[in-house]
């Protein structure tokens, strides 16, 4: 795969905002899922509520919250992997259908006024679990939904949805809790899943390819996908540029609650009136980010939505007035989408299709870890320093990554043409070999031009991240001692099915990279591949 993210995208033109709903399944699963969220959004309300009145105490209203995000950082890497591995349509239904029965249980139990604590925090933790395994396989898919100018207008659209279901939810619950009881959310919340299980039955994705490779196992498919993101400088490049904000900007999020209350001396009305701005601002972002994505390029666009967040946290910080504050909340929830988009659209950009999930998997535990070690970070330093100290550190320090991650390149939806490649032809070998054979060492001989070494040894050098991203577990460049214009290339794979993988793997971006290696080579015949088996057990 290549390693420079940097070149030019050759991308066809960027549809506009509502482009994506020109495709039918796109619309009903981003309308189904609006309301699932808002079904999501009133059982988070809903549960906080019922906590209160079991035990009020801060500690284990806390917990509710810990119950809901956990599973994110339990599960999504195994998430990702089974998305990868199963039918992702398939594993979206059984997992609503899951979890649209355990909310119609739970709201069983509490309208028999049988809810207890234990029985709380074990519902919503496995409704979390559900989301977990959820987020993944539906982000994979958005690219199968839209064409590829639509992607960046589809994933806004999908933050936007995110914010209209904030904003319907908790509001909805609150006025349901108190005119029809305490149980109605929860009810509601189970009839939300019908909803997105229709809208799955009724999508009928494209057939695959039959892969002629027996699939990973969870364990194994799991290393691989770490093994991809380590290797990857595009995917790397959008994991740190998401660190970089996300770190930081969480200080808002995590201290809405006490500026409303002790800034600026409100109540839950005006809590509320921030969080709906926000959620209006990241609504009018959406519409505007294509136009501005146009004009600005990604990562303008982030460094854009950076500093409007940095302003935001200097406002609130050291301007005590409502109106300030809803004005800034606003351009708050303009900001957030137009980061939080720009590094969805990045890491879609960055992953091809047979690791798609797992990537995405990797991304959303960076985006959760950062935004949940922000947070205590920035609680820790708000109750030492204060309020606005926390808030104006955490602005300072946002513009400081900005400017020393800012020559980091996101990638853009074209730069890289991830689709398989299938030019390495099938090795030749002389009897029929086990899959489990291994480990495999291959073996490349090059011929080159003692001018050319330099140029060849850089360009190889950046090649092996490509090796080791698809399965190499080893990677080695050789100078034959009696010939100094005779190099040999080795990697070596853990089994012979690996290799068959990597075989699969590679990407026309890989090909036009191995290209640009093999125009080094001299002489009539393509450079020799040998393929060299440990002996057999």
């Amino acid at each position: 795969m290549s390693t420079n993210v940097e070149q030019k995208p050759v991308t066809a033109r960027e549809g506009g905002a509502w482009a994506p709903f020109q495709s039918l399944p796109f619309a009903m699963l981003w309308t189904a899922t609006v309301v699932s969220n808002v079904g999501t959004w009133m059982h988070d309300v809903g549960a906080g509520w019922l906590m209160t009145t079991l035990s009020p105490s801060p500690v284990m209203v806390s917990l509710v919250q810990a119950a809901t995000t956990l599973p994110v950082f339990l599960f999504a890497l195994v998430a990702g992997a089974v998305a990868d591995i199963v039918d992702r349509r398939r594993l979206l239904l059984v997992v609503n259908l899951l979890m649209g029965v355990v909310a119609s249980l739970f709201a069983i139990v509490v309208a028999s006024g049988h809810a207890t604590v234990e029985l709380l925090l074990l519902f919503t933790f496995l409704l979390g679990t559900g989301a977990a395994f959820v987020a993944p396989a539906w982000q994979a898919i958005v690219p199968s939904l839209v064409p590829r100018k639509d992607l960046s207008s589809a994933v806004a659209l999908n933050s936007m949805g995110i914010n209209i279901s904030r904003a319907i939810g908790p509001a909805l619950a609150g006025v349901l809790i108190t005119a029809v009881g305490l149980a109605s959310p929860f009810a509601l919340n189970a009839l939300s899943f019908v909803g997105i299980l229709a809208a799955l039955v009724f999508w009928k994705p494209e057939p695959k390819t039959e892969k002629q490779l027996p699939p990973e196992p969870v364990f194994s498919a799991i290393q691989t996908g770490v093994r991809y993101a380590l290797h990857s400088p595009a995917l790397k490049s959008t994991l740190l540029r998401a660190v970089a904000f996300f770190l930081f900007a969480s200080a808002y999020w995590a201290m809405l609650p006490l500026i409303a209350k002790d800034l600026l001396a409100g109540g839950p009305g005006l809590y509320g009136m921030l969080l709906g701005c926000v959620g209006s601002g990241a609504v009018l972002g959406a519409l505007f980010l294509p136009k501005i994505r146009k004009r600005l390029g990604a990562d303008n666009t982030v460094a854009a939505g950076t500093i409007g967040t940095a302003l935001v946290l200097a406002v609130f910080a050291l301007v005590p007035s409502a109106f300030a504050a809803y004005a800034v909340s606003l351009l708050a929830g303009f900001s957030w989408i137009a980061v939080l988009s720009s590094l969805n659209v990045s890491a879609q950009a960055s992953l091809p299709e047979w690791v798609r999930a797992r990537g995405l998997s990797i991304y959303l535990t960076v985006f959760f870890g950062s935004m949940s070690l922000g947070s205590v970070i920035w609680g820790q330093v708000a109750a030492i320093a204060g309020i606005p100290a926390a808030l104006l550190a955490a602005g300072t320090f946002l513009l400081a990554m900005l400017a020393l991650v800012r020559q980091v390149p996101l990638t853009s939806v074209g730069s890289l043409d991830l689709t398989p490649s299938a030019h390495w032809p099938a090795p030749i070998v002389s009897d029929e070999l086990a899959t489990d054979r291994g480990p495999v060492m291959i073996l490349i001989d090059y011929h080159v031009k003692a001018a050319d070494t330099d140029a060849f040894v850089t360009v190889l050098r950046r090649f092996s991240a490509q090796r080791r991203r698809d399965g190499a577990v080893d990677w080695n460049l050789f100078q034959d001692a009696e010939n100094a214009e005779h190099w040999t290339e080795s990697f070596i794979v853990s089994s012979w099915l690996d290799h068959m993988r990597q075989h699969d793997r590679v990407t026309r971006t890989d090909a036009d990279m191995q290209d640009e290696v093999r125009k080094f080579h001299q002489g009539p015949d393509a450079p020799k591949v040998r393929h060299l088996l440990a002996p057999a057990p």
